[in-house]
């Protein structure tokens, strides 16, 4: 399969799209959402993708909940990746030859308490961790080095000069499997990603929830997004847990009449932490 990822060769997405779809998966490589959602709609050159949709310390990447709302498109599954950053040169190189740490400003960010050791190298922003892998592979610079994955150094033959640089060791980002076609759930599929909207009343989303309690369904994840054609007036997307596919369809014909509208993304499998 091509799966469409946001980011370039050796990135976090695509470790996420080979755990979930394989280890022979190609990828389409894309350099925004909106392009991977564009081309998972169209079909051509794609025939699923691969969407960040939060992460453990950053919280929720909100700009891709309005994306996938508006997109058509279903999701058929979930990967939880460990975000593990790595400082990465050329071959032979130690951190004493470096002068400049090239990297997306998050993964700066997120590997800060170890950079502070070395005050005489300077930071440089990039747009991505892998092209900053890649850019340090092609320029054959001795005293350039890079932040980003393990799958990256291997993809660019670049040394790891040290591992494990950031500062908390549990951070993971959660990605979403998209499809054009939605999928018959799976026997044992146990979540599933819902958009609903509420009357503008009094107690109307209190309503909703008790009526998901009722029925012994967790809430793992519950974002409300303003409607712009409609003042004070909110869409709710939510992640629902539950252990048997009974009681799911049976919340949703109790809340079904309580909403205005009510949107199954995706009936899935939930996903595993992995280390």
């Amino acid at each position: 399969m091509r799966i469409a990822i946001q980011g370039f060769e050796g990135c976090f997405h695509q470790q996420a799209a080979q755990r979930y779809y394989g280890k022979q998966t190609e990828i389409e490589a894309c350099s925004s959402f909106p392009e991977l959602v564009k081309k998972v709609k169209v079909g051509k050159e794609a025939d699923a993708g691969m969407m960040a949709i939060e992460n453990s310390i950053a919280g929720s990447i909100l700009p891709n909940y309005s994306l996938l709302k508006n997109s058509g498109l279903h999701v058929t599954g979930e990967v939880y990746l460990q975000i593990n950053q790595h400082l990465m040169a050329l071959p032979g190189q130690r951190i004493e030859d470096i002068r400049e740490v090239h990297s997306h400003p998050m993964a700066l960010l997120q590997c800060a308490t170890f950079l502070e050791k070395y005050p005489n190298i300077k930071l440089v922003e990039s747009e991505d961790t892998a092209l900053s892998a890649k850019n340090v592979h092609q320029r054959k610079s001795k005293t350039i080095a890079a932040i980003a994955s393990k799958l990256a150094s291997e993809i660019y033959e670049l040394d790891i000069i040290a591992p494990n640089i950031h500062t908390a060791k549990n951070n993971y980002t959660r990605f979403l499997a998209i499809s054009r076609n939605g999928v018959e759930p799976a026997e044992d599929a146990n979540k599933s990603s819902v958009y609903f909207q509420t009357p503008n009343e009094s107690g109307s989303l209190a309503k909703v929830l008790s009526m998901i309690a009722a029925e012994g369904i967790g809430l793992s994840k519950i974002q409300s997004f303003p409607i712009p054609a409609k003042e004070w007036t909110y869409y709710f997307h939510a992640d629902m847990e539950f252990e048997d596919l009974k009681h799911f369809r049976k919340a949703l014909k109790r809340i079904e009449p309580l909403t205005d509208q009510l949107t199954i993304l995706g009936i899935y499998k939930k996903g595993l932490t992995h280390a």
